[in-house]
Formats: C-alpha cells, sequence, structure tokens
C-alpha cells in the first residue's frame, strides 16, 4: 500500500521534470503569478542555463499581476545580461513589477496575445517603524519611483513627465492602447508570429 502511494507522488513529479524539459528544449520561460524571490530564482535560473546552452532566442511568457520590484529588477537585469535575444510575450495580464520585466527586451521583441491587459502604477511598499525608519524607507520609495518613470519612459518614448502622470494612479491598457503607448510592439496569435 505505501508503494501505491509512492507511485502516485511519483507520477506529477514525472510529469513536471518532462514538462520542464519541454519547456527547455523549445527555450521557454514562464513567468506567472506573482513576482516574489522564488519566482526570480528560477526564472534567472532558467535564463542563465539557456543562454550556456546556445545563443539561440529565448521566448518568455509573463503573466502576472506584478509583485516585489526587486525580484522584478533581478529578471529585467539577467534579461539584459544574457547574450541570447529575448522575446517577451505577454498573456492574460502584464501589471506592475510584471510589466518591468516586459520592458527588458527592445519593442521589437514586445509580443502579447489578443487579451492581455497592461498594468502601469507607481511602486508600492509598506512604510513602518520609527520615525526616521518611515522618513528612509520614504526615501527609498521615492528613489524607486523615479527609477521607474526612467524605465519606462525609455522603454516607450513617453516623456518622463507624461509616464509619471500616467503612472501616479493604476494606469491600465489594452493592446491597442498599449500599441499606441509604446509598450507593445506586436499582437500575436501564432507561435509563427514570432519571426
Amino acid at each position: 500500500m505505501a508503494d501505491d502511494k509512492d507511485d502516485d507522488n511519483a507520477k506529477p513529479q514525472a510529469l513536471g521534470r518532462r514538462l520542464e524539459d519541454a519547456l527547455s528544449e523549445s527555450r521557454y520561460v514562464l513567468i506567472t503569478g506573482e513576482i516574489n524571490d522564488k519566482v526570480a530564482r528560477t526564472a534567472t535560473s532558467h535564463l542563465l542555463a539557456l543562454a550556456q546552452m546556445s545563443d539561440d532566442p529565448i521566448n518568455v511568457i509573463i503573466s502576472s499581476p506584478g509583485g516585489h520590484v526587486e525580484s522584478g529588477d533581478m529578471i529585467h537585469d539577467v534579461i539584459r545580461f544574457i547574450r541570447p535575444k529575448v522575446n517577451a510575450i505577454g498573456s492574460g495580464w502584464v501589471a506592475s513589477a510584471g510589466a518591468l520585466i516586459y520592458v527588458a527586451v527592445p519593442i521589437e521583441r514586445r509580443f502579447c496575445l489578443p487579451k492581455t491587459r497592461f498594468l502601469l502604477h507607481e511602486p508600492r511598499g509598506g512604510v513602518g517603524g520609527q520615525a526616521s525608519d518611515v522618513e528612509i524607507q520614504a526615501n527609498e520609495i521615492r528613489k524607486m519611483r523615479e527609477r521607474f518613470y526612467e524605465i519606462f519612459a525609455g522603454a516607450t518614448g513617453q516623456s518622463v513627465e507624461r509616464v509619471q502622470k500616467d503612472m501616479e494612479r493604476d494606469f491600465w491598457l489594452n493592446t491597442e492602447e498599449a500599441k499606441d503607448y509604446g509598450l507593445l510592439g506586436k499582437v500575436i496569435t501564432s507561435v509563427d508570429e514570432l519571426g
């Protein structure tokens, strides 16, 4: 009976390994859900491993509500660090730290599926503790906010002032709006359109 339970547990693990192998062979990296240190570690490990294997392009599929900014920074920076070209493919929603990862690639390598929605907003953080700590944390959030404005202005071709104004509140964009804004390169419906 214990052997039956071991067999039941082994089946999902074996399937998971086969899926991981298939993704690796096809040079896909999935970034889904909340961006946190675990997601960043997994995504960057896959990116670095694929970059070591060959210089062929890597496809990163992003569907995320956002999350921890520094974890998003890590993925963003590694995408820019590695030698292979990376295609960013949005699906579902590409929000906040997910959008930060998305703009790590040039606009001609930014794709999305038809129903994707985008969300840009200022970085948010909880502040607490002594008054001096609150002041330090508030200053760090201001610096992070300014950095976001610069990154998204550079990635979209919008002015820093326009990005700042747009990101003061939640700024939702559908695919047409994202394309007009300079966030999205092309809406695709098939892998054959990646080129």
